[in-house]
Protein backbone atom coordinates (compact mmCIF):
# COMPACT_ATOMS: atom_id res chain seq x y z
CA UNK A 1 0.00 0.00 0.00
CA UNK A 2 1.21 3.61 -0.89
CA UNK A 3 2.02 6.06 1.62
CA UNK A 4 0.60 9.70 0.25
CA UNK A 5 2.11 13.01 1.67
CA UNK A 6 -0.42 14.45 4.28
CA UNK A 7 -0.03 18.23 3.07
CA UNK A 8 1.21 18.82 -0.72
CA UNK A 9 1.21 22.18 -2.93
CA UNK A 10 0.28 22.07 -6.93
CA UNK A 11 -0.12 25.24 -8.74
CA UNK A 12 0.72 27.35 -6.10
CA UNK A 13 -2.22 26.05 -3.76
CA UNK A 14 -1.86 24.30 -0.35
CA UNK A 15 -3.74 20.59 -0.30
CA UNK A 16 -4.38 18.28 3.00
CA UNK A 17 -4.80 14.83 2.83
CA UNK A 18 -8.32 14.06 4.59
CA UNK A 19 -8.82 10.43 4.15
CA UNK A 20 -8.16 9.13 0.62
CA UNK A 21 -8.60 12.82 -0.82
CA UNK A 22 -6.75 16.34 -1.11
CA UNK A 23 -9.13 19.18 -0.03
CA UNK A 24 -7.58 22.82 -0.71
CA UNK A 25 -6.86 24.90 2.03
CA UNK A 26 -9.31 27.64 1.43
CA UNK A 27 -9.61 30.60 3.78
CA UNK A 28 -11.39 33.72 3.08
CA UNK A 29 -9.66 36.94 3.51
CA UNK A 30 -11.03 38.04 6.99
CA UNK A 31 -13.37 41.34 6.89
CA UNK A 32 -15.66 43.02 9.20
CA UNK A 33 -18.75 41.86 9.29
CA UNK A 34 -21.43 44.29 8.39
CA UNK A 35 -24.91 44.17 9.02
CA UNK A 36 -27.35 43.69 6.23
CA UNK A 37 -30.72 44.96 6.18
CA UNK A 38 -33.90 44.31 4.07
CA UNK A 39 -32.70 44.93 1.07
CA UNK A 40 -29.11 42.97 1.07
CA UNK A 41 -30.81 39.78 1.82
CA UNK A 42 -33.52 40.65 -0.93
CA UNK A 43 -30.28 40.82 -3.12
CA UNK A 44 -28.35 37.38 -1.49
CA UNK A 45 -32.25 35.45 -2.12
CA UNK A 46 -32.07 36.72 -5.87
CA UNK A 47 -28.54 35.98 -6.19
CA UNK A 48 -29.03 32.42 -5.06
CA UNK A 49 -32.04 31.81 -6.90
CA UNK A 50 -31.33 33.35 -10.23
CA UNK A 51 -27.66 34.23 -10.65
CA UNK A 52 -25.97 31.16 -8.87
CA UNK A 53 -22.82 31.80 -10.53
CA UNK A 54 -22.05 35.60 -9.83
CA UNK A 55 -23.15 34.68 -6.23
CA UNK A 56 -20.77 31.53 -6.10
CA UNK A 57 -17.87 33.94 -7.67
CA UNK A 58 -19.10 36.84 -5.07
CA UNK A 59 -18.95 34.36 -2.12
CA UNK A 60 -15.58 32.77 -3.01
CA UNK A 61 -13.97 36.28 -3.51
CA UNK A 62 -14.70 37.37 -0.12
CA UNK A 63 -16.71 39.97 -1.47
CA UNK A 64 -20.18 38.99 -0.93
CA UNK A 65 -21.33 40.63 2.31
CA UNK A 66 -19.28 43.78 1.08
CA UNK A 67 -21.94 44.11 -1.96
CA UNK A 68 -24.98 42.81 -0.41
CA UNK A 69 -23.82 45.97 2.21
CA UNK A 70 -23.59 48.37 -0.43
CA UNK A 71 -26.64 47.46 -2.26
CA UNK A 72 -28.61 48.23 1.38
CA UNK A 73 -27.34 51.31 1.81
CA UNK A 74 -27.71 52.17 -1.98
CA UNK A 75 -31.47 50.92 -1.77
CA UNK A 76 -32.00 52.72 1.37
CA UNK A 77 -30.65 56.29 0.67
CA UNK A 78 -31.91 56.20 -3.08
CA UNK A 79 -35.77 55.63 -1.27
CA UNK A 80 -35.03 58.31 1.15
CA UNK A 81 -34.44 60.52 -1.68
CA UNK A 82 -36.89 59.39 -4.45
CA UNK A 83 -39.98 59.49 -1.87
CA UNK A 84 -39.78 62.85 -0.99
CA UNK A 85 -39.35 63.97 -4.47
CA UNK A 86 -42.65 61.91 -5.57
CA UNK A 87 -44.86 63.43 -2.76
CA UNK A 88 -43.52 66.85 -3.78
CA UNK A 89 -44.45 66.27 -7.13
CA UNK A 90 -47.82 65.32 -6.50
CA UNK A 91 -48.60 68.34 -3.74
CA UNK A 92 -48.56 65.80 -0.82
CA UNK A 93 -47.35 68.55 2.48
CA UNK A 94 -48.17 69.12 5.89
CA UNK A 95 -50.85 71.14 5.08
CA UNK A 96 -52.91 67.96 3.54
CA UNK A 97 -51.53 65.92 6.84
CA UNK A 98 -53.26 68.22 9.52
CA UNK A 99 -56.26 68.38 7.15
CA UNK A 100 -56.63 64.96 5.77
CA UNK A 101 -54.38 62.22 8.19
CA UNK A 102 -55.87 58.93 6.46
CA UNK A 103 -55.95 60.66 3.30
CA UNK A 104 -52.38 61.61 3.55
CA UNK A 105 -51.24 58.19 5.42
CA UNK A 106 -52.97 56.39 2.03
CA UNK A 107 -51.06 59.05 -0.93
CA UNK A 108 -47.99 58.45 1.32
CA UNK A 109 -48.08 54.67 1.04
CA UNK A 110 -48.69 54.54 -2.24
CA UNK A 111 -45.61 56.86 -2.80
CA UNK A 112 -43.60 54.45 -0.66
CA UNK A 113 -44.78 51.03 -2.37
CA UNK A 114 -44.17 52.77 -6.18
CA UNK A 115 -40.54 54.13 -5.08
CA UNK A 116 -39.63 50.86 -3.65
CA UNK A 117 -41.01 49.44 -6.89
CA UNK A 118 -38.48 51.32 -8.65
CA UNK A 119 -35.55 50.16 -6.30
CA UNK A 120 -36.22 46.54 -7.02
CA UNK A 121 -36.23 46.97 -10.45
CA UNK A 122 -33.26 48.81 -10.98
CA UNK A 123 -30.97 47.68 -7.90
CA UNK A 124 -31.77 44.70 -6.12
CA UNK A 125 -33.25 42.12 -9.49
CA UNK A 126 -30.81 43.88 -11.65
Amino acid sequence: MTRFPKEITENGIHYTLHGDYYFPDLNLPDSPRQTIGHYGRMRKAYLEEHRSGLYERLLLSGKLYDHLAETDQVCRDRMERIIPRMAEAEGINEQLKASDQLGWVSRMNSIHQRAEEIILDELVFA
